[in-house]
């Protein structure tokens, strides 16, 4: 069994809290891991929000395992999960299972410019939080033969694919990281950056101090897949 020998214990309860976010919108979830030097990227797609959430974790170690200097894997999250060993700071890395089409389709690993335009946090929190009272009251004004699945899948396409501001980023991509995790408040005098935008190519990316939801910009099409 191969084992993840994580920078400390805090790392692994990161990765953990992520891991458990994923499952907790898909029982079933994939996710893809890629290592680079002391870097691991955790891949995974939570369902409704068509994003894709990456959550770097810093390792002990570079990984290598014989000749293999570069775990590029993907598997279930919740065997992962379960593998996360927070007072050692160790995962095993459970066998691989066929991925779903979204983890063949990465975005680039370089390239990226930033993009003007973000609003700040609390406003990205504030247009989230309207965002979901929206939807609760629009739906709530249907009546009950009406509120059907398609019903709802509209109202919701036309409320989480709204832009921020100037840019081009969805808000769906804004929600997905506050449902993930990744937009909670950062300790005054840690240092840590705010959330920032950025583009490469058809992708979008919005990185937080916690992690990154990346997401195709819309009408561009299947252009510059980055396949792995």
């Amino acid at each position: 069994m191969t084992v993840l020998h994580l920078a400390d214990d805090g790392e692994a309860a990161d990765l953990a809290a992520f891991l458990s976010r994923l499952i907790h919108y898909d029982r079933g979830a994939a996710v893809r891991l890629q290592t680079t030097g002391t870097t691991l990227a955790v891949f995974g797609r939570p369902p409704s929000f068509e994003v894709l959430a990456v959550r770097a974790v810093r390792l002990a170690k570079p990984y290598e395992n014989g000749l293999e200097v570069r775990l590029d894997v993907t598997l279930s999250a919740g065997e992962l999960l379960e593998s996360v060993d927070e007072s050692a700071a160790t995962a095993d890395v459970p066998a691989a299972v066929t991925g779903p089409p979204w983890a063949g389709v990465l975005p680039p690993r370089g390239g990226w410019r930033p993009e003007p335009g973000l609003p700040a946090t609390d406003a990205l929190r504030t247009t989230v939080a309207a965002a979901v009272a929206e939807f609760r009251s629009r739906t709530e004004e249907l009546a009950p033969e009406q509120r059907t699945r398609a019903a709802l899948d509209r109202i919701g396409r036309e409320i989480w694919s709204r832009t921020l501001g100037d840019t081009e980023l969805p808000v769906r991509a804004v929600h997905a990281a506050q449902s993930l995790g990744f937009l909670r408040p950062v300790p005054r005098g840690s240092g840590t950056e705010s959330p920032a935008l950025f583009a490469s190519g058809t992708w979008l990316r919005l990185r937080t101090p916690f992690g990154s939801i990346a997401v195709r910009r819309a009408g561009l099409g299947a252009l510059d897949v980055n396949v792995r």
